[in-house]
């Protein structure tokens, strides 16, 4: 089913390179919808408040699409059940309330991971589940293989659930996904954190996610209810990191660092610290914001919210003050 976009107050971009830019020289403080979903022709993403950012920040949630075509939810076997274990659930709620009180720019997908996951590399596909053949000279991808255990570009099967589909995809299902979710999604995302630099004299990426509860591996040991992960050390400067845990742990939160989750496609591509881009993905503990069967929204979301907050305002701050030493202007000033 066509998601109901908001759009008559808002602009619809199908975000070629020049319309992207056409659409962020101009007010950039709105929300602009980009993309289009295949099936649907609805926005496969909605980018807000570059321009009207209080800091160099942007808050991204690539998996929390929930705006699922006809023939997605007719070709998956049991579409409710893969649907939510596959989504993020609800986590654009919680970013969009994050970025409201710090006062950050925000990335919000609307397409469905099981439909394309915006946090695989293109290339990172299961060809068994394509029914032409193979294209001639295709690699796998180095950055981030997932394919092969189920979760690469497009699912294929989700633990505990099994297989997804009922039938299988065919070259153009993935050319026309690629084209209108996952190229147009990550220009923006490029785009966007230029224009944060450029700005601000540097950009910092929250690519924000949420888990299943992590088993505590030994008795005494607390749960964990954070992952930062930064590709190891890739993404982000260390200190940028380690001023994320050290905040987690001041507010007596159990927290992990890339184990189990690193980042993925997102970080490898638009993490460049050394270009004054930093990119760190945060993993929160759905028991932390979601009901009991984690379908829908706990009471204690907006309390989350706060503390997510004031970290991004902190970490903002991490990656500002040798700017502001070397005289560059504020863009809230």
């Amino acid at each position: 089913m066509a998601m109901a976009c908001p759009a008559l107050t808002h602009t619809m971009i199908a975000f070629s390179n020049r319309t992207m830019e056409a659409a962020l020289d101009g007010d950039s403080r709105r929300a602009i919808y980009g993309g289009m979903i295949p099936g649907s022709g609805a926005p496969a993403f909605s980018l807000s408040d570059v321009g009207g950012a209080r800091i160099p920040v942007l808050i991204a949630a690539p998996h929390a699409g929930r705006a699922s075509p006809a023939d997605i939810e007719a070709g998956l076997r049991n579409p409710a059940i893969a649907k939510l274990r596959l989504e993020d659930r609800l986590v654009d709620k919680l970013a969009l309330l994050v970025a409201e009180m710090a006062g950050a720019a925000t990335l919000v997908a609307h397409a469905p991971r099981a439909m394309l996951d915006l946090n695989r590399a293109p290339d990172d596909l299961d060809w068994s589940m394509i029914e032409d053949a193979r294209p001639d000279g295709s690699q796998h991808s180095s950055a981030n293989r997932r394919a092969r255990s189920g979760l690469g570009l497009v699912p294929r099967r989700v633990s505990g659930v099994g297989e997804i589909w009922r039938i299988p995809l065919s070259q153009n299902d993935v050319t026309n996904r690629l084209a209108g979710i996952h190229e147009p999604y990550h220009r923006a995302l490029t785009r966007a954190l230029d224009d944060l630099r450029k700005a601000w004299g540097v950009a910092l990426l929250i690519d924000l996610h949420s888990m299943p509860p992590l088993r505590v591996r030994h008795p005494g040991l607390r749960a964990t209810d954070f992952v930062v992960g930064d590709r190891f050390g890739a993404s982000c400067d260390d200190h940028v990191a380690s001023r994320a845990l050290h905040f987690f742990s001041q507010h007596d939160r159990g927290v992990a660092h890339n184990r189990p989750y690193a980042g993925g496609y997102v970080l490898d591509r638009h993490g460049r610290p050394a270009l004054d881009i930093q990119a760190l993905q945060i993993e929160v503990c759905r028991s932390l914001y979601l009901d009991s069967r984690f379908e829908s929204a706990s009471a204690r979301l907006p309390g989350l919210a706060r503390l997510l907050a004031e970290l991004v305002r902190v970490l903002a701050d991490e990656v500002l003050p040798g700017r502001r030493d070397q005289g560059l202007p504020l863009a809230a000033e």
